[in-house]
């Protein structure tokens, strides 16, 4: 499977990847060697505690050089009043009668409880292309979906305020 990922994407995890091979990967190793000089590993809680950082940050590093390895690069080609990534969207639930504000983001930024929704969710894959106006039928799955209205479309900055998800 290949991850959808923007160029911006892709140059913010090389730089999340470099400061903790750089920086937090000695200072991490430094926590670990400070522990293990307190004494008997077995009971030392500071030695578990740091070596679990130091494994967590490796973890992290593998994750985001596998997210690069498996990167297919996309771009927002979507005209200024389509649905597209970086776009803020106010969609109206008609089954609900609520509406709604978020951007669309790629998978890696996603975040619905801060507003961002994934491209490849089925909303996001759904309204992709739409313009103000349209009507557009979400399918979550084979047996159930729901209509919204799209109500504006803003062009958010080229997404660098926008955080990777951190795991």
């Amino acid at each position: 499977m290949y991850n959808d990922l923007t160029e911006n994407d892709i140059q913010k995890m090389e730089e999340e990847i470099e400061y903790r091979r750089v920086v937090l990967r000695k200072e991490l190793l430094e926590d670990v060697k400070e522990a293990r000089a307190h004494g008997d590993l077995s009971e030392n809680f500071e030695y578990h505690a740091a070596k679990k950082e130091k494994n967590k940050n490796e973890s992290r590093i593998r994750y985001l050089q596998r997210m690069i390895k498996t990167a297919h690069v996309i771009k927002d080609e979507t005209a200024d009043d389509e649905v597209g990534l970086n776009k803020k969207v106010k969609i109206y639930f008609e089954d609900d009668e609520e509406y709604e504000e978020f951007i669309l983001v790629t998978t890696v930024r996603g975040s619905s409880v801060n507003g961002l929704i994934s491209t490849e969710s089925p909303i996001g894959q759904a309204i992709l292309g739409h313009k103000k106006g349209d009507r557009v039928y979400v399918k979550v799955n084979e047996n159930a979906g729901y209509y919204v209205m799209i109500e504006s479309i803003e062009k958010v900055a080229d997404g660098d305020d926008i955080e990777i998800r951190k795991f």
